[in-house]
């Protein structure tokens, strides 16, 4: 009896140490990157960009999966079912990690409790953008127009999107009336729906809608070269590469913030030693030169690195977005 007791916590004890050297060995096979959107746009960008240096990092090839659908809900909801294993990383972002929720609480997936969130990879702002044909110089100039003549300007949006979100937000904000005033016009204008950017934008660059929010990158060659028009920018503070475009949080909306982000995160439950020397991975790759300068050539800021910042970030983007979405009434396509 003692025999046998003696080997079965000796072989237990042994198993130890080999599990914890398995963890700390990670990876040892190639490790799946999932962005929950096609290739081409700005997040698969994001993912592509992040996966060439963490390959460097970790010594094995990091491969991004594209699981494209219902603004990024289906990738998403796909990868928070897998093996938490640190074999699967997922590209978490505005869209599937906050607005989402605001839109359908019956997800499938909690963004908090399903994914442990290690970096923010980028931030960006949307910029408020007229086409050059309309008489607006200035964002009081459309401001105050669009008290004047409630009703008379619409604005295009995709339905969800960062941009979609900044409006509907300018909306509300602009709707509130000035301290001590008991009534006003509101911000009444109205919306003109998209199925995809590449339409609304040509219909923007066309002139056939005055306005919209779009994401500071691709607004980028329209506005240099006169193309568009930028009147008011959506970070809290001026853009580098829009020195001249005043914020709204200095344009009469204090705190005013709608960004586009995205990051990398884990699947809840993965061991915590690959976690750790993911978080470090990251740190690295956030903090080094080549990142924050390729970042910042089109207009993206480098955020605060770490998990304790992404997390601390995550949620207060649900909370915002979901707030908005509930006092606007916009419903899951």
């Amino acid at each position: 009896m003692f025999r046998r007791t003696f080997i079965g916590a000796a072989a237990s004890a042994a198993s130890l140490p080999l599990a914890s050297l398995a963890q700390e060995a990670w990876p040892t096979k190639p490790v799946k990157l999932i962005s929950p959107f096609p290739a081409g746009g700005t997040s698969d960008v994001m993912a592509r960009m992040i996966a060439e240096p963490l390959t460097k990092e970790l010594v094995q090839q990091v491969i991004v999966e594209n699981i494209g659908g219902a603004g990024g809900t289906i990738g998403t909801l796909r990868a928070s079912k897998m093996a938490p294993d640190g074999y699967t990383l997922v590209q978490t972002g505005v869209g599937q990690n906050a607005v989402a929720h605001g839109l359908d609480p019956k997800l499938g997936y909690d963004s908090m409790k399903d994914f442990i969130h290690i970096a923010q990879v980028h931030t960006g702002p949307n910029l408020l953008v007229v086409h050059p044909s309309t008489p607006f110089k200035t964002f009081k100039e459309l401001i105050d127009y669009v008290r004047a003549n409630p009703g008379k300007l619409n604005y295009g949006y995709t339905h969800a999107a960062s941009g979609h979100m900044a409006m509907e937000l300018l909306k509300q904000r602009a709707s509130e009336c000035p301290k001590g005033v008991p009534s006003c016009n509101g911000f009444f204008i109205v919306g003109i729906p998209y199925r995809g950017g590449g339409p609304m934008m040509q219909d923007l660059l066309g002139g056939q809608i005055p306005m919209m929010f779009i994401n500071q990158d691709v607004a980028l060659q329209h506005v240099r070269t006169g193309k568009l028009r930028a009147l008011a920018c959506s970070s809290l503070q001026r853009n580098p590469l829009y020195p001249d475009v005043p914020t709204l949080n200095e344009s009469g909306f204090p705190n005013f913030q709608a960004l586009s982000w995205s990051g990398v995160s884990l699947i809840k439950g993965t061991p915590q030693p690959i976690v750790d020397k993911f978080e470090a991975a990251m740190r690295k790759i956030m903090t080094s030169a080549e990142i924050k300068q390729k970042l910042e050539s089109v207009g993206f800021i480098v955020p605060p690195p770490g998990a304790p910042a992404y997390t601390q970030f995550v949620q207060s983007e649900i909370d915002l977005w979901t707030k908005v979405i509930k006092t606007a009434g916009i419903k899951p396509e």
